[in-house]
């Protein structure tokens, strides 16, 4: 993916665009993915960079809702369960197999969650990652050795699926340019043009890094901006009513000291009414998630005292070494686009359906959804899409249609694995120029090989690009991703033709968004 060829072929187009997607999060990703594979024109164009957003914001989890089963929505839970068997088959490596724990502490618990995670796996069917069974104390203990053992009685293991979200995200991404959609990070859409019908046909577009204009006309406009939503839909509608009510959801990240095996807990009820997690991921502990409702989404959300207070207090009612302010190595924000609902008592209630929504001026909104089941609402975005724009209709595809770096076994590659074949370019690149492969940071694996490959081939634009989503530095530790922070400018300097001044303001950007990822 290259931006200025990117940038050229939009500005240059004449013809109409069959569909303008809006947005570059999991499901803007998945319908340019769709359309393009069915052979539509695409382009997509996103305000700041791919996933910068809710997408690489997740609780790093391909599931099926353990939650929404007990809730009897058993159309999701399966829909989302068929669906976490397609992403294993289309990028493993990628997404992959995660036994969850439940630890029991009273005697009813082992039949009761046992019971209803067999449901669970019998709703999987062929798709399944593996049975549930009860574990005794010894076994769970074998499991989760650094578990609260006061009280213990035993366990209930299950299997779902993990995944690295921006990872997934940038490889969607490269697979709609393979398709042969036109791609655009940081182009802000301002506006809508429509036709003597009412009905849109063209969206401008402000290009952040050099304030150009850009008009393009189009047959369909998909608004995939999750939380920003309603935003969209006003610049059609000035008087459309709210859809989205939005709630952030925060993860912190700990050492994997806490949780130093490869199973994961789950706590399956909280206080506040969620499932908390505590997973292990790239060598760390991630815990996770809250449900707080808020009045407006925001590009960088930052985390309430008493978000972060809750998820410590719940930890340490499991791990035998309690968590502190003092052991959060970074902590992040993700906003969920939820669709609004006349007698919810509180977002937690609100269904993680997608629903589809067309305006007057003929703006198709998707809201809703959760990573499991991006592909499906991009199928459903799609088939809507081209039947409003009248395009003739053309099969979906991406069921059986493999991510861009499919590679089984990726393992091998060990830290180089999320980048699946392309892990072998970036070996190549190492051993042309051993210097490239010296890392970063002494506290994690991230290379100066990845920083070029991330420049050269996944568009990325800043530091920030860089060591929050084309790896995940600053996710996993903001500290070192600060101190990694001005060899990256460098590399990118160099490799962009950027100068002295260009890396100071990176490095003044980027110190303010990492400080978004510090406790204070």
């Amino acid at each position: 993916m290259n931006r200025a060829e990117m940038w050229n072929r939009a500005a240059e187009r004449q013809a109409p665009w069959d569909m303008v997607i809006v947005g570059g999060g999991a499901t803007g990703a998945g319908i340019a993915v769709d359309a393009a594979s069915r052979g539509y024109d695409v382009l997509l164009l996103e305000q700041h960079d791919f996933g910068k957003g809710t997408s690489s914001r997740s609780t790093k989890l391909v599931h099926g809702g353990v939650r929404y089963l007990e809730q009897g929505n058993i159309s999701l839970v399966m829909e989302a369960l068929k669906e976490r068997g397609i992403m294993r088959q289309n990028a493993p490596h990628l997404v992959g197999d995660l036994a969850f724990v439940v630890p029991n502490y009273d005697w009813w618990e082992a039949p009761f969650y046992g019971l209803g995670l067999k449901v669970y796996n019998v709703l999987a069917g062929k798709y399944g990652f593996g049975d549930s069974q009860i574990l005794s104390r010894e076994e769970t203990l074998e499991r989760l050795p650094t578990i609260k053992t006061e009280g213990l009685r035993g366990g209930v293991v299950y299997f779902d699926g993990q995944f690295d979200d921006s990872r997934l995200l940038i490889n969607l991404m490269q697979t709609a340019a393979e398709q042969g959609a036109t791609l655009l990070n940081y182009v802000r859409v301002t506006g809508f043009s429509a036709g003597p019908d009412g009905f849109l046909d063209g969206v401008v577009a402000v290009d952040e890094e050099t304030g150009r204009e850009i008009r393009v006309s189009t047959r369909a406009v998909i608004n995939a901006t999750g939380p920003f939503a309603d935003g969209v839909r006003r610049l059609a509608d000035p008087d459309a009513a709210p859809m989205i009510a939005p709630s952030q959801g925060v993860h912190l990240v700990f050492d994997r000291s806490f949780l130093p095996g490869k199973s994961a807990i789950m706590v399956p009820h909280t206080r506040d009414g969620r499932v908390m997690f505590a997973i292990p991921w790239h060598g760390h502990t991630l815990v996770g998630t809250t449900d707080t409702p808020i009045s407006e989404p925001t590009l960088e959300p930052r985390a309430f005292d008493d978000e972060v207070a809750f998820i410590l207090e719940t930890a340490g009612q499991y791990l035998h070494r309690a968590p502190t302010r003092e052991d959060v190595l970074s902590v992040s924000v993700g906003i969920r686009p939820l669709v609004r609902a006349d007698g919810a008592a509180s977002t937690a209630a609100l269904s993680r359906d997608h629903t589809i929504h067309i305006g007057r001026q003929g703006l198709l909104t998707v809201a809703g959804g959760k990573w499991t089941t991006y592909r499906h609402m991009a199928e459903d975005a799609v088939n809507h899409a081209a039947m409003l724009a009248h395009l003739p209709e053309k099969t979906c595809v991406t069921r059986t249609l493999n991510i861009h770096g499919f590679l089984p076994h990726a393992e091998k590659f060990g830290a180089l694995s999320v980048y699946g074949s392309d892990a072998l370019v970036i070996q190549d690149l190492m051993r042309a120029h051993p210097p490239l492969g010296e890392r970063l940071h002494p506290a994690l694996p991230y290379t100066k090989a990845e920083v070029i490959w991330a420049v050269r081939v996944e568009m990325a634009r800043s530091v920030e690009d860089v060591l929050a989503r084309r790896c995940r530095a600053l996710f996993l530790n903001a500290r070192a991703a600060a101190a990694m922070a001005p060899e990256v400018a460098r590399l990118m300097a160099v490799e962009l033709g950027e100068g002295d001044a260009w890396q100071r303001r990176q490095l003044a950007a980027f110190e303010e968004t990492a400080a978004c990822f510090r406790l204070a």
